[in-house]
C-alpha cells in the first residue's frame, strides 16, 4: 500500500500519521493512504505567491500555452498507467476512466491553443477602448492582468483528473499559481497525474502544488488577491463562502455544487422518431455513465403523460444494455460507486425520493447481476427509474440530488407548465430540450435558459452529430445559477476573467496605445 505525498514548496512531502485510507470500491480493499499532517499550509500559500506567481507572470501567454501543451502530452503518454489508477481507486470501468483522463488532456490542449493564439503578451486589452471627454485624445482602455495571489482549487471525488486540470489549465494560462486539493477518497489518480507533470521537468517552481489529504487550515491564510474555486456539495460551498477569512478579504469564490439537471421531451416528438431515439440514447447514457456520479447527469425527466409508459419501457431497455460489473470484467460498462459513503448516500437518497411520492417503475438498486464480482463485496448499485405523477408537488425530486444512477420521470399534460417545474430545481448546470418545433423553440429557450448554465437542444438535424449532453466542452461555460453554485468555469477566454483583475486605464490615447501595444482599426 502506497502513501500519497503532497507536492508542496518544491518537493514531495509525506504527511504525518494518522492518514486516511483509500480503498478499491469494487472490493473494499485498502490501496493507499494519504494525509497532510505536518504540512505548513501558510508556507504552501506563501510559496505559491512568492515563487510560483512571479515565474508565471514572467512568461507570455504563448509560453504558458506551451507549458499546458507539454502537460497534456505527458498525461496522454501515461494514459494506460492513469487508467489503471482510476480503476483501482475510483472503481471506474475502463471507458469511464478514459472519459475522465481524456477530459483532462483535452482541456489542457484546448487552453494551450488559446495561449498560442494570444501570443507574446502578458496581459489582455479589451477592444479598442473609448473616448472619455470631448477630446479624442483623452481615452480609456480596460486591461486584464493576473492577480498577485494563489488560486486555491478544492475538487470533487468523481473526476480526479478532469476536475483538477479544467481548473488548473485556466488559472495557469491566466498567470496564477495553483494549490489544488483533490477529494482524498479518490486522490490516487490526481497524485499519479501530478507525478507525471512534475517528472516532465517543465513546471515552474511553485506554479502548481498538490495537497493529498485534508486542507487543514489552508483557507485561514487567504488574502484579497487570492481566489477559491470549489466543486462539491452545496452545503460545503455555503460554508466556504461564509468563512471569516474569505468574507473579510473579499476573496473571489467560484462554486459548482448540486445540480438537478433536467431532460425535457417536448410534445411534438413522436415515439420512434430520430429525435425520440436521441432522447432515449442520451438519457440512458447520462443516467449510467460514471455510475451516475456526474454533476451533469440527468436527474429529472419531463415528458408527455401520453407516452410516459412507453418511455419508461424504452428507456429501461436501453439502460439494461449497460452491463454492471467489476471494472476489469469483460463487457462491464458500469462499475461500483466510488466509496461506502456514496453507497450509503445513494440508498438514503433513493428512499427519500420514494417517501416523497415517487414510485419505482424500472430497475432495482439492490437486485442486479454484477459480472466479475467476488461474492457480495463492493459498493455496487443498480440503475433505477422512478415516476412521480404530480410534478408540481414532487418536492423531494426537485430539492434532493441522488448522486448515482437514479432519475425520475415527471409526466405533464400541459407543456406550458414544464418551465415552472424545471425552475423548482432552483438552478442547474444542464438542461436538455428535445424538440423539432422551430417556431416554438425561441419561446422555450427564453423560459428555460434563466435556470440553467447550459441548454442543449436536441433535434433531428443534429441527432447523429450532437455531443452527449454530459460532456463539458472547454469552449463553453460550465456552471449554473442558484442550487448549482452560481459559478462559471471554462468558456474559452471567459474562464480567465476569474483569475485576472480588470482595470480601467485612462490617459492620452497615443501614449496608452503605444504602451499597451493596442492596434487600432486604422492600423
Amino acid at each position: 500500500m502506497i502513501i500519497l505525498k503532497s507536492y508542496v514548496c518544491g518537493e514531495w512531502r509525506e504527511g504525518d500519521a494518522p492518514r486516511q485510507i483509500l480503498i478499491d470500491p469494487s472490493t473494499g480493499a485498502a490501496v493507499a493512504e494519504a494525509g497532510t499532517g505536518g504540512v505548513d499550509m501558510a508556507a504552501v500559500v506563501r510559496y505559491g505567491r512568492e515563487v510560483g506567481g512571479p515565474a508565471l507572470r514572467e512568461m507570455t501567454f504563448a509560453e504558458r500555452g506551451a507549458l499546458l501543451k507539454t502537460m497534456s502530452k505527458v498525461l496522454y503518454e501515461a494514459r494506460e498507467e492513469l487508467i489503471a489508477a482510476s480503476i483501482l481507486n475510483a472503481g471506474t470501468t475502463r471507458t469511464d476512466a478514459k472519459f475522465d483522463i481524456d477530459g483532462a488532456t483535452g482541456t489542457l490542449a484546448y487552453y494551450a491553443g488559446l495561449g498560442k493564439s494570444l501570443g507574446d503578451r502578458r496581459f489582455l486589452v479589451e477592444g479598442e477602448g473609448e473616448q472619455l471627454t470631448r477630446s479624442a485624445r483623452f481615452w480609456g482602455h480596460h486591461i486584464k492582468l493576473p492577480r498577485r495571489g494563489v488560486a486555491l482549487h478544492i475538487n470533487a471525488f468523481n473526476f480526479p483528473a478532469w476536475g483538477l486540470f479544467e481548473k488548473a489549465a485556466v488559472a495557469l494560462l491566466a498567470g496564477m499559481p495553483v494549490v489544488t486539493k483533490p477529494a482524498t477518497a479518490t486522490a490516487l489518480l490526481a497524485y499519479r497525474c501530478m507525478e507525471k507533470v512534475v517528472q516532465s521537468g517543465g513546471l515552474p517552481d511553485g506554479a502548481m502544488q498538490l495537497l493529498c489529504g485534508s486542507a487543514g487550515d489552508l483557507l485561514e491564510h487567504v488574502e484579497s488577491q487570492d481566489v477559491l474555486a470549489f466543486t462539491g456539495s452545496g452545503s460545503t460551498g455555503e460554508l466556504l463562502r461564509g468563512l471569516k477569512s474569505v468574507v473579510a478579504k473579499s476573496v473571489r469564490v467560484n462554486v459548482e455544487a448540486d445540480s438537478l439537471n433536467a431532460a425535457v421531451l417536448a410534445e411534438d416528438i413522436e415515439v420512434g422518431s430520430e429525435t425520440y431515439q436521441m432522447f432515449i440514447r442520451d438519457t440512458a447514457r447520462e443516467v449510467t455513465q460514471k455510475t451516475g456520479q456526474k454533476c451533469t447527469a440527468i436527474r429529472r425527466i419531463f415528458l408527455p403523460e401520453a407516452v410516459a409508459d412507453r418511455v419508461a419501457e424504452d428507456l429501461g431497455e436501453e439502460i439494461a444494455q449497460v452491463k454492471i460489473g467489476a471494472p476489469g470484467a469483460e463487457g462491464a460498462r458500469m462499475g461500483p460507486l466510488a466509496s461506502e459513503q456514496q453507497f450509503n448516500d445513494v440508498h438514503a437518497g433513493l428512499a427519500r425520493l420514494i417517501e416523497g411520492g415517487a414510485r419505482p417503475v424500472w430497475g432495482s438498486a439492490t437486485e442486479m447481476d454484477v459480472v466479475g464480482r467476488d461474492g457480495d463485496v463492493g459498493y455496487y448499485v443498480g440503475p433505477v427509474l422512478l415516476r412521480h405523477d404530480d410534478p408540481g408537488a414532487a418536492e423531494a425530486v426537485h430539492s434532493h440530488e441522488v448522486f448515482g444512477p437514479v432519475a425520475t420521470l415527471l409526466p405533464y399534460t400541459s407543456f406550458g407548465e414544464v418551465p415552472g417545474w424545471v425552475a423548482l430545481g432552483e438552478g442547474s448546470l444542464l438542461t436538455t430540450l428535445y424538440t423539432d418545433d422551430k417556431k416554438a423553440l425561441g419561446g422555450m429557450i427564453a423560459e428555460l435558459a434563466p435556470y440553467t448554465g447550459r441548454l442543449l437542444v436536441g433535434s433531428k438535424k443534429v441527432a447523429d452529430q450532437s455531443i452527449s449532453p454530459g460532456i463539458v466542452l472547454p469552449s463553453c461555460v460550465h456552471g449554473g445559477p442558484g442550487r448549482a453554485g452560481g459559478g462559471e468555469e471554462l468558456g474559452g477566454l471567459r474562464g480567465l476573467d476569474f483569475y485576472m483583475q480588470r482595470t480601467a486605464i485612462q490617459g492620452d490615447r497615443a501614449i496608452l496605445d503605444r504602451v499597451l501595444e493596442v492596434r487600432t482599426s486604422e492600423g
